[in-house]
């Protein structure tokens, strides 16, 4: 398992998530803390908080916001980040399935397509569950399997090593059946509407791959898996380019996300 997580650090500090969270899906955070209603002075909790893409938004409202996140380099990007926009919040190196924090710590505990990498789902949902206190808020925003990041990863798959045992799909983390199966009837008012985010940062399908290629973590971890097999590299470039080029248009692409929200009984 430590083995794992390494490999989940390393492939998270790869490429340069901070420049794809900040130039493609800046917006998300804020709506994830929209959704959550977060107050001045409650204390928060961003989980695989990456660079703070939430957590930020929320020390900026004057929550008590602790951000965590499995991979120091993108915390300490994100320490970067807050400090030229004024924000104060900690930030703690933490697995999302086994966080260091007491019962019932937080009243808002979030996730931004975050906490859907982490291998083993019911663990995530049961810390993130265990962290909240009673009455608190719990809110995610994943990408859908149906959307055009799920479809990524579903064109990936055939070209990625094998997951280890018991590892599931992220992308099952924006089916909100499986959330709700996850959660169990130790949440209620949960609520699961399906959203998009307009991206408009790439004009051809080749821009969108090239970039992903060279920023994304795992799309990196698949081409590396790849790299001694060039007809397997060249046949991935053609299924992501084809990909891009069925979801982009003039105006750009729209990535489907779902956003839950529910309350801790």
């Amino acid at each position: 398992m430590s083995e794992l997580k390494a490999k989940h650090r390393a492939m998270w500090a790869g490429g340069n998530y901070v420049a794809l969270a900040t130039e493609v899906i800046p917006t998300l955070g804020a709506t994830l803390v929209e959704a959550c209603g977060v107050q001045p002075g409650q204390r928060v909790l961003d989980v695989a908080a990456g660079a703070g893409n939430a957590a930020i938004p929320a020390a900026l409202l004057g929550a008590d916001v602790v951000a965590s996140d499995l991979t120091p380099e993108l915390l300490k990007a994100g320490k970067e980040i807050a400090a030229q926009r004024g924000a104060r919040l900690n930030w703690e190196v933490a697995d999302a399935e086994a966080m260091p924090f007491k019962d019932e710590e937080f009243d808002v505990v979030m996730s931004c397509v975050g906490v859907m990498f982490a291998p083993d789902h019911q663990a995530s949902a049961d810390e993130l569950v265990r962290v909240t206190r009673s009455g608190g808020t719990m809110a995610l925003l994943n990408w859908t399997p149906e959307g055009f990041i799920g479809q990524m990863f579903a064109t990936m798959k055939p070209y990625a090593p094998p997951p280890p045992p018991g590892a599931q799909p992220p992308p099952r983390w924006g089916d909100p059946d499986h959330v709700r199966a996850l959660l169990g009837d130790r949440v209620d008012d949960f609520t699961a509407v399906r959203q998009t985010v307009h991206i408009d940062r790439f004009k051809t399908p080749e821009e969108f791959r090239d970039y992903f290629k060279a920023f994304y973590g795992p799309t990196i971890a698949v081409y590396r898996n790849i790299a001694d097999d060039p007809e397997r590299v060249a046949a991935l470039d053609e299924a992501l380019a084809t990909l891009g080029g069925s979801h982009l248009s003039p105006e750009g692409m729209d990535w489907e996300y779902l956003l839950v929200t529910a309350r801790k009984v």
